[in-house]
């Protein structure tokens, strides 16, 4: 069983994946990262999400940033979106829409390219359950 399972959109999302598991690995927190699209490859995500044992689900994407809350629409646990700079809006247009959820669909949202942001709050919530 893992504690957090880091899913990013794009392999070239990993910069800010690696700001993640790094203070993941300093305060122990055992993790999961996988690189898959919510567009390219949706029933590849829907089998992860349904197959996974972890608690808390982190989702980094850029542009349309789909991705935590497809992720989100599939679990019940806690999703963390990290939205990533983009080329021409720096990184708002992913901003909004993780921040613009459907209401039933609830995802938490940390600044653009704050990886290690998205890590503590993770391990905030599961101090919680312990």
């Amino acid at each position: 069983m893992v504690d957090v399972s880091i899913i990013c959109g794009s392999a070239s999302d990993e910069e800010v994946a690696e700001k993640v598991w790094t203070v993941l690995k300093e305060k122990g927190i055992s993790y999961d990262y996988q690189v898959i699209s919510a567009h390219r490859n949706p029933g590849r995500l829907d089998e992860y999400v349904a197959g996974s044992d972890a608690k808390i689900y982190i989702c980094i994407a850029g542009l349309s940033a789909a991705l935590p809350g497809v992720v989100a629409s599939k679990t019940e646990k806690p999703v963390i979106g990290v939205p990533i700079s983009g080329k021409l809006m720096g990184g708002l247009d992913a901003l909004l829409s993780i921040v613009q959820m459907p209401k039933g669909v609830p995802v938490a949202c940390v600044g653009v390219d704050n990886g290690q942001n998205a890590a503590l709050l993770a391990i905030r919530i599961l101090n919680l359950c312990t």
